[in-house]
C-alpha cells in the first residue's frame, strides 16, 4: 500500500529534527547519530549525506556572533583577558553545540525536498 505524503516544509521538519516526508518520525538515534529509518513512514535514511556542510555553517555564524559582540565588547569596556575567555569560551560552545544538530536536519531536509544525490549528471 503505497501512501501520499504531502510536501512539507523544509525548513519545519528540518529545525524540529523530524522526518523529511512525514514530519512526525524522529531524524536522530543519537545527538548526530542518523536513524537507519523513520519510525512513523519508514523512510529509509540511506540518502543522507550531509557531509562538512553544518560544521562549516555553524563556524561561520558563530563566528560572525561571537567576533562581532567580542569587538563590540572590547571597544566599548576594554575588559582584561580573563573577562574575554570567561564569556566568549562558554558563549562558542553553547552556540555551536546547539546549533550543530538543527543545521545537520535543516541540510538533511533540503536534501530529500530537492532529490539532492551524489554524482548524478542528468535526470533518470
Amino acid at each position: 500500500m503505497s501512501y501520499h505524503y504531502p510536501p512539507l516544509s523544509p525548513f519545519s521538519t528540518g529545525l524540529r529534527c523530524r522526518c523529511p516526508r512525514c514530519g512526525q518520525g524522529k531524524l536522530f538515534s543519537g545527538f548526530l547519530d542518523t536513524a537507519p529509518a523513520c519510525t512513523v513512514c519508514g523512510q529509509d535514511y540511506k540518502f543522507i549525506d550531509a557531509g562538512d556542510g553544518p560544521a562549516v555553517f555553524v563556524i561561520l555564524i558563530v563566528g560572525f556572533i561571537v567576533v562581532g559582540a567580542a569587538l563590540v565588547v572590547e571597544v566599548k569596556y576594554q575588559p582584561p583577558m580573563w573577562v574575554h575567555m570567561s564569556i566568549w569560551m562558554p558563549l562558542i560552545l553553547i552556540l555551536s553545540l546547539g546549533m550543530l544538530r538543527p543545521l545537520k536536519a535543516l541540510l538533511i531536509a533540503l536534501q530529500y525536498v530537492n532529490k539532492a544525490r551524489e554524482g548524478r549528471l542528468a535526470d533518470d
